[in-house]
């Protein structure tokens, strides 16, 4: 794996783990470095009189930091795919309650239920 890529996969462990931080502070120094590059080249060039302005700096960090919102959050927040569903308590994962819910299914939409259980009444 590259360190591009390994920078920015998102770790599916929760909470704040070693590796987790480590990649944050990484990404930070990078993002912060990528900044001050930018702007030390953009005020060599005509434009360091409306870079110098209050309306010119919220720009400067608006064009930034929007692009970069999804590098920096990366494992804040994780997104679904690499999520694996909660199992809930109680909830029975036995064959036949797949099969109730197949045929809970089954009939889903009609307005009479299905059979009912123990044959004819």
């Amino acid at each position: 794996m590259s360190f591009w890529q390994w920078l920015t996969t998102p770790e599916p462990q929760p909470g704040f783990t070693r590796t987790k931080l480590l990649k944050l502070a990484l990404r930070l120094f990078l993002f912060v470095l990528v900044a001050t590059l930018l702007s030390s080249l953009l005020s060599l060039t005509p434009l360091k009189p409306y870079l110098n302005t209050w309306w010119g700096s919220l720009l400067f960090v608006l064009l930034l930091y929007i692009p970069a919102a999804r590098f920096l959050n990366a494992d804040t927040f994780t997104p679904q795919r690499f999520q694996t569903p909660a199992a809930r308590p109680g909830t029975p994962s036995s064959a036949g309650a797949l099969q109730r819910r197949r045929e809970k299914a089954r009939y889903a939409g009609v307005r009479k239920s299905g059979p009912k259980v123990g044959g004819r009444r």
